[in-house]
Formats: structure tokens, C-alpha cells, sequence
């Protein structure tokens, strides 16, 4: 009896194509849009530094001539993207008897178990990305255990900024705290440009803020207060940041909940910029993506040991990055 999963439409590519067209339910920083994907073909990327403007160095085919540098002081930088693989198996008794179902033919019945499994395998990828992008905008990029994997501030060498908003004193000028957290941003910009400044904002940081006297003030003196009635957590701006509530976590391994952003803390960050974010992709490490451009996601199957059941592999290989690290400010509400 011919096995099912032999079908081409379960090959690497068509699978690798279906787990990118569903599409990403989870990430405030995916529906921002504030990392871009750029795919890579190799596992490293290298990050040049000059005069304080940074530039990827692009690959280039085997024998062809290189980007020319511009003269002075240069630094590069290497950095290598993770490998994150997830794999799960369809057994028989998912596919058993699916003939039996309506109309459907075996390998459009074999085709929905298939797209349950990689719906469920991509949105972990999903989390996972968020978790490694809001690493990225905080300048420290951790593994799932909280393990550091990049320190972005100390790869460039840089100081991290934080601004202390003492929220908890009635009198503290809230929009002279945004004023310095402008003003830290655009005199680390480096010749970048932007159009706006965001703020994710822990619960208890956004609480505090909106709790504030000054802020309170403010939304009464805007549209007679119908702030108050609505429900600001989606943002709101004061004093030209606009501030928004994040409560994204999740699970690791073991169970412990890790939530992305500490309590009492909160990240601001620029908006429109050109190239100072980025999220990298690398090609996945079989024989068919060698020296390709690579893409979010790759899905692969074979079948297991004396054919019982199907193992599902799934891989990303992303790296979350900020160019120019010093934009990134970390806000307390202490």
C-alpha cells in the first residue's frame, strides 16, 4: 500500500509554503511592522559601523567584486542568527479511516491533519519571534530559559539609557521625562530620521502613568475628558510619545511564565526609521536550501520507524536586530 505522505504535495516546499501562508495571529510587534523580515543566505550576518552609521554587507557570488568601504574609522561586527527547530509527529490514528469523510479524497483528509499540525507548530514560532523581537528593542536578546544570547549594548559598545519617571511622586513633570526621552533618542538617531516615538509599557508602568496627576489632567483637558471613559490601554499620546500597554509572555520549557517586559518598566523606541531594525532570516540547514535566501519558517516530513506515524519538522533561523542600539531607552516607573 502506497504511502500518503509520499504524495508531493507533503515535499519541502509545499509544506515550507504552507506554513508561511498562515498567517501570524500573535505579535504586537508583527502587526507594527517594526522589524522587517530581510532574508539572508548565510548563517551570520556582519554589521559595519562607520562614523555612526551602519550598514549590512551584502553576500556576493563567488568571483565577483566587493562592496568598497568608505575610508576612516570602521568597525564590523558578526553576529550568529539561532537556530530554533520544533518537530511533532502525526500518528496513524489521525489519518485512519479519514477516507470515510464526506467527499474528500485521502490526501485532501491527509492535508487538514497536516495543516492542523503546522497551524499549532507556527504559532509557537510565532511567540517565540515576539519574544526574540521585544528582546531586540529592549537591547538584550535571551533564549527561551532567559539565557542571554546577544547583548546588543555591549556589542556596540554602547551605554544603555534609562529614564527614571518617578511616577509614584504627585508632582513629578511627566512631559519633561518624554522631553528627555526625545531628546535621548534623536541625538543617538546618527543621521537616521523618524516620525514618531512608541512606548510599550508594562501594566503596572502604564498604570501609573495614566495615574498620574499631570496625565490625568491632561485627558480632561482633551475632549472634555472622553478619554476617560474609553479604554486607553491601546495607546494614547502625552508629551510626543505615544504609550501603549504590552502584556505579552509566555510559557518556557519548564512550565515558568516569562513575561516580556518587567514590572514597573517600560521601552520607548523610534517609528519610521529606515534600516536601523531588521529581523534576519537564515536558510534552514538541509540540502535543499543550501546558499539560498532564507524564509521565516521551513516544514519537513519522513516517515518514522517501521512507518509508525509521520515526524513533522519545523524550523526558523531569525535574528531580531537593532542597528543603532542607543535609540533604545528603558523607562521605570520608580
Amino acid at each position: 500500500m502506497q504511502n500518503p505522505f509520499e504524495n508531493p504535495g507533503f515535499s519541502m516546499a509545499s509544506l515550507t509554503a504552507a506554513i508561511n501562508l498562515i498567517p501570524n495571529r500573535y505579535g504586537r510587534l508583527e502587526a507594527l511592522n517594526l522589524l522587517p523580515a530581510k532574508p539572508v543566505r548565510t548563517r551570520q550576518i556582519i554589521v559595519e559601523e562607520y562614523a555612526g552609521r551602519l550598514n549590512l554587507l551584502p553576500t556576493r557570488a563567488p568571483g565577483s567584486p566587493g562592496t568598497v568601504g568608505e575610508r576612516g574609522q570602521r568597525k564590523l561586527r558578526s553576529f550568529v542568527i539561532p537556530h530554533i527547530p520544533h518537530d511533532d509527529v502525526v500518528l496513524p490514528e489521525e489519518v485512519q479511516g479519514l477516507r470515510a469523510f464526506g467527499s474528500e479524497t485521502e490526501m485532501e483528509a491527509i492535508g487538514g491533519v497536516m495543516a492542523r499540525h503546522l497551524e499549532t507548530m507556527r504559532n509557537k514560532h510565532a511567540i517565540t519571534l515576539e519574544h526574540l523581537r521585544m528582546g531586540a528593542l529592549k537591547g538584550q536578546i535571551l533564549d527561551a530559559d532567559g539565557s542571554e544570547l546577544i547583548d546588543l549594548f555591549d556589542a556596540f559598545e554602547i551605554t544603555p539609557e534609562t529614564v527614571s519617571f518617578e511616577l509614584g511622586a504627585g508632582g513629578t513633570n511627566v512631559k519633561a521625562k518624554c522631553s528627555a526621552v526625545l531628546a535621548k533618542i534623536e541625538d543617538n538617531l546618527k543621521g537616521e530620521f523618524m516620525n514618531g516615538v512608541h512606548c510599550l509599557c508594562s501594566p503596572e508602568f502604564f498604570a501609573s502613568l495614566t495615574g498620574h496627576a499631570k496625565v490625568e489632567k491632561a485627558f480632561e483637558n482633551w475632549q472634555n475628558g472622553a478619554i476617560l471613559i474609553n479604554d486607553v490601554r491601546a495607546g494614547f499620546t502625552y508629551g510626543g510619545i505615544t504609550f501603549e500597554e504590552y502584556r505579552g509572555q509566555a510559557t518556557d520549557a519548564n512550565g515558568n511564565t516569562r513575561r516580556f517586559i518587567a514590572a514597573g518598566e517600560a521601552h520607548a523606541f523610534p517609528l519610521g526609521t529606515v534600516d536601523t531594525f531588521a529581523t534576519y532570516f537564515a536558510p534552514a540547514d538541509f540540502n535543499e536550501t543550501v546558499n539560498t535566501l532564507g524564509q521565516s519558517l521551513y516544514a519537513k516530513q519522513e516517515p518514522r520507524k517501521f512507518d509508525r506515524g509521520t515526524d513533522l519538522h519545523t524550523q526558523s533561523n531569525p535574528l531580531p536586530m537593532c542597528h543603532r542600539p542607543g535609540v533604545l531607552i528603558k523607562l521605570t516607573s520608580a
